[in-house]
């Protein structure tokens, strides 16, 4: 059974730090890609960064300098590094996956329902 865990979620203030971690476990593929998604009530669903197994990635233009995606693999555990926060960046945040040989930009654009989801944690960014 698939299971992937969000984790590092808080309150930070502005032009702050954080890593969000996903421990994923269960996971059998030769190819996938992860990624990193945002959402409040309300609002759409926006993807934020991806990486496939090659370590390949793509980060939304809305946090490009600002955050970055990475993996673990002997730990399987999918971090998500953020910096100088905003207040905008201010959501839940969903870790997901995704299998078979799939494009890190066309994850961050949403293109594919992907086939696992975490629970989220939040982010809060306060002034």
């Amino acid at each position: 059974q698939v299971r992937l865990q969000e984790s590092g979620g808080g309150s930070v203030q502005v032009g702050g730090s954080l890593t969000l971690s996903c421990q994923i476990s269960g996971y059998t593929a030769d190819n996938y890609c992860l990624g990193w998604f945002r959402r409040s009530p309300g609002k759409d669903r926006e993807g934020v960064a991806a990486i496939d197994n090659e370590g390949n990635t793509d980060v939304a233009d809305s946090v490009k300098g600002r955050f970055t995606i990475s993996k673990d693999n002997a730990k399987n555990i999918l971090y998500l590094h953020m910096n100088n926060l905003k207040p905008e960046d201010t959501d839940m945040y969903y870790c997901a996956a995704i299998r078979g040989k799939v494009r890190p930009a066309t994850v961050v654009a949403g293109w594919w329902a992907m086939d696992d989801w975490g629970k989220g944690t939040r982010v809060t960014i306060t002034s």
